[in-house]
């Protein structure tokens, strides 16, 4: 509380009567209190924010009874170099390798766009399995060697957040590893090379 000190000097003098001085001090000490007594009230009422860690959701160890046959309509293949590129190209053999960004707001949508077009066209335009079932899209993603560990984090992100169902984490083929060092065009591999490495 605010204390005013009136013990400055005051009385009469030679020349009149001499105004009384007052000094006043303010005391902090219940402010500091009130201050604690605050601080303490919010700490005990207000909610913590909790920490939220992504759960990431790995595929299942597949039993050999629960195969699934694979027709070439419904696999998307995504490559990534060390240049933080992403390639990818549609089915089994490697051709029509094109290039695209992480980013959702490149100009072609990035590979966020490529994995929806992609799961959303494999139940239309594939045909039913042995079962008489609509297929899935299957998305292969294959890190090149020198590729950085942020950018499978990055795959495994879009994957979560497109609801891709089936992915699987693969070694890149000889083949796909030179298609993507030539920009895109496979040159020295044959068409009896492709069916070796499949």
């Amino acid at each position: 509380m605010a204390e005013i000190d009136t013990s400055g000097g005051g009385g009469k003098h030679k020349g009149g009567v001499r105004s009384k001085k007052l000094s006043t001090r303010v005391d902090l000490t219940p402010m500091v209190d009130l201050a604690f007594l605050l601080i303490t009230f919010f700490m005990l009422t207000t909610t913590l924010s909790k920490p939220h860690a992504m759960q990431l959701n790995m595929p299942k160890k597949v039993d050999k009874k629960d195969e699934i046959e694979i027709g070439e309509c419904q696999v998307l293949n995504i490559l990534i170099d060390t240049l933080d590129h992403v390639w990818y190209y549609e089915g089994l053999q490697v051709a029509g390798l094109k290039q695209t960004e992480f980013a959702p707001d490149a100009k072609d949508g990035g590979i966020r766009k490529v994995v929806l077009d992609m799961i959303k066209k494999v139940p239309n335009t594939c045909p039913l399995n042995s079962k008489g079932a609509k297929r899935e899209a299957i998305v292969l993603i294959k890190m090149l060697k020198g590729a950085r560990y942020e950018n499978m984090v990055d795959i495994l992100n879009e994957m979560d957040i497109t609801g891709c169902k089936t992915y699987a984490i693969q070694e890149p083929d000889p083949i796909e590893v030179e298609a993507v060092e030539n920009g895109g065009t496979v040159k020295s591999f044959t068409k009896e090379t492709v069916v070796q490495n499949q």
